[in-house]
């Protein structure tokens, strides 16, 4: 805005003519009227910068008088350090051509209490006149300046969220890896009935407090807005099956029955985040097996194809406890459950179903639930999916491949291994379920280290911790790719990252660094195997 803080003029130096004087002719009694009734600032004043007139207004907003401000310069009232572009205004507005826009301006004006006041002006020419109107935006100015400090303050907060979160996925999982792994290769050992009895409570117990870590870290991700939907092809009967594993055993261990139902159209391969899909299916059947004390659990997994995308959709119902309408009115708010008897009975922190909803919503699909007391629940899960190729094309090509190897024909290779790791106990795990299998595994406790095993030998695989001192996985990786570049004859090793650093964007930073896969702590013999032989096979 064109500031109407005037230029200076004799008038500044004590020189006070009136406005016969500077030869402006009486205003009307429409114009006083119109000075004396506007809750804008008015202002006249001439081209060397001696005011006219201005409104009673001036004495509202900056305590001055009229006739305290007319016949001299305002440059006097004008902060300090909003001087230069005041006169760049009034140079503007006094050159400024016919048929111009109005010129504006924002700037800061002593209050004669000593205070400032922020004003922003529209000015126009007309002969030997400028006419001006300011108006009070410190409040506004005030709002917008917290505005930004407070959308500052946010960000911040939202990263350190973000940091907080990774720290503590990283801190948990950590030693959660060193539970979790040992008692897994510790099962596969020979063991009296009552050892095999407490390694198994150890290990479902660690599975537990996994399961439990990571809802929260969702829970967390997702009302930070950093939970992140990924979207790639993938089959649909390899992205449910492990999940549907789980369940049957579950199932089986409580005395259930498990009956899984497929569509005539459901498989083939689509495209979106079958790790969420995955997870919501998870949820559903651990639920179901929880609550579900005799009869069955059953699953129908359909894909149908309306005018829209193709809709994939998962039910689940079981003949468990169920829930009334009441409870159900609040079954997918998080820390709740359909009745507080069922956290005495069951146990869970009633995240599953809260979780689920998010990630259903953010997939863009619908979850319900019905059920009646004693007579079992169902849940549905509606979602759009698109498919990659048509089923005549899929059954084609699965037709007609070649059968997919198997673990056990790498596995009975001897496999020469890298491992970066700097935690012992984690060192140890890797060896341990490597150990079973054969595998000779040279083990490196930063990544500089295992950069120097890297050229010094050949590896059929590298296994990368994220985290290292004197040279992290990502850099590590980042070296090994540069040497394979730099050596032509070398083939190209597979890199597995084996990171507490289990979210989207650590998966990715792994990806772009040349990682072939990420498999997030903690581990197991059966997920660290499966890795392995996921990338050896592909390579």
């Amino acid at each position: 805005m064109t500031s109407f803080a005037l230029a200076p003029s004799p008038a500044d130096q004590g020189d006070r003519p009136n406005a016969i004087a500077t030869g402006c002719a009486s205003p009307s009694m429409d114009l006083a009227t119109f000075f004396d009734v506007s809750l804008d600032l008015l202002c006249i004043r001439d081209l060397e910068g001696r005011v006219v007139k201005v409104s009673r207004s001036w004495e509202t907003t900056l305590g001055y008088r009229p006739d305290e401000i007319e016949g001299s310069g305002l440059l006097r009232l004008v902060h300090p350090d909003d001087l230069p572009g005041t006169h760049t205004s009034i140079v503007e507005v006094e050159n400024r051509r016919a048929g111009a826009p109005v010129l504006g301006h924002v700037n800061r004006y002593r209050h004669k209490d000593g205070s400032y006041r922020t004003l922003e002006w529209r000015a126009q020419r007309f002969g030997e006149r400028i006419y001006a109107v300011a108006r009070d935006v410190t409040e506004r100015v005030a709002n917008e300046a917290a505005l930004v400090e407070a959308k500052a303050a946010a960000e911040a907060a939202s990263k350190a969220k973000s940091d907080f979160l990774a720290n503590m996925s990283h801190e948990i999982r950590t030693p959660l890896n060193g539970v979790i792994g040992i008692v897994d290769a510790l099962s596969r050992t020979a063991l009296s009935a009552e050892q095999t009895e407490m390694v198994a409570m150890i290990r479902d117990s660690g599975v537990t407090l996994e399961r439990l870590v990571s809802d929260i870290l969702d829970v967390s991700k997702i009302e930070a807005g950093q939970f992140d939907i990924e979207s790639r092809p993938f089959d649909l009967d390899e992205a449910l099956l492990s999940c549907l594993d789980v369940a049957q055993s579950n199932a089986e261990d409580k005395g259930l029955r498990l009956h899984v139902e497929r569509g005539e159209a459901a498989r083939g391969v689509f495209v979106g985040d079958s790790t969420r899909i995955r997870q919501v299916l998870g949820n559903l059947l651990s639920n179901a097996v929880k609550f579900t004390i005799h009869g069955h659990v059953s699953v129908r997994v359909d894909v149908t194809n309306t005018a829209g995308p193709t809709m994939l959709t998962l039910d689940v119902q079981d003949t468990g406890v169920g829930f009334d309408a009441e409870h159900a009115a609040r079954l997918f708010d998080r820390f709740s459950q359909a009745d507080a008897t069922i956290t005495r009975r069951f146990g869970g922190t009633g995240l599953g179903l809260s979780i689920s909803r998010s990630l259903v919503e953010m997939m863009g699909g619908t979850i319900t639930a019905e059920s009646q007391p004693g007579a079992g629940s169902r849940f549905k899960v509606t979602l759009p999916l698109n498919r990659v190729e048509s089923l005549a094309d899929y059954d084609s090509r699965r037709a007609g491949g070649a059968p997919k190897r198997t673990a056990t024909a790498v596995r009975q290779s001897r496999l020469r291994v890298l491992l970066a790791e700097d935690h012992p106990t984690n060192q140890r795990v890797v060896q341990l379920i490597l150990g079973t299998q054969g595998a000779h595994v040279v083990t490196c406790s930063d990544g500089a280290k295992a950069l120097a095993a890297f050229e010094a030998e050949v590896f059929d695989v590298v296994l990368m911790d994220m985290q290292m001192p004197v040279m992290d996985g990502l850099t590590a990786t980042r070296a090994i790719r540069a040497v394979e570049a730099r050596r032509p004859e070398r083939v190209r090793t597979p890199v597995i990252m084996l990171s507490a650093n289990a979210m989207a964007e650590h998966r990715a930073h792994a990806h772009k660094a040349g990682a072939d896969l990420h498999v997030a702590k903690p581990i197991t013999a059966i997920s660290l195997l499966e890795g392995i032989d996921a990338v050896v096979l592909d390579d």
